[in-house]
């Protein structure tokens, strides 16, 4: 196993109905340690670029007006193989997907409305995270 650290953001519907606590509890009991965490509200320029990506999408604009809907906590979280197991935290993008105790199963409202968005790999990892946050304000 290789110590890693990744982003993960929680999103406006779950920050909405306050499952800020309940999201985080399922990170930390998965074996997850947050080491640098901020409540903000992204601005129309953040979120595009973030989402520079999905550009040329057809849900480019409704996800980049979804994550500005309301504040998003973006963390980084670490641990053995932490971008792999963010994911099987989260489950499936599709909540319908998403197994039985993931954060996506219990929580999510509907597929854009899924309640986390973490990092697909290393090298994306390290991109959203220096995104979001200077190294200062990242403490193990």
């Amino acid at each position: 196993m290789t110590q890693e650290r990744t982003l993960s953001i929680i999103k406006p519907d779950a920050t909405r109905r306050n499952l800020i606590g309940k999201i985080i509890t399922k990170f930390e009991d998965g074996g997850l340690k947050i080491v640098a965490q901020k409540k903000i509200q992204l601005t129309q320029k953040l979120a595009e670029d973030f989402y520079a990506v999905h550009k040329d999408r057809p849900f480019y604009s409704d996800l980049v007006n979804f994550m500005i809907s309301g504040p998003v906590v973006v963390q980084v979280l670490e641990g053995d193989d932490a971008v792999i197991r963010n994911r099987e935290i989260m489950g499936a993008t599709n909540p319908a997907e998403a197994a039985d105790g993931t954060i996506r199963k219990e929580f999510a409202e509907s597929l854009e409305a899924n309640s986390v968005h973490g990092s697909d790999s290393l090298d994306n990892a390290k991109i959203e995270i220096e995104f979001f946050f200077d190294k200062n304000e990242i403490v193990g």
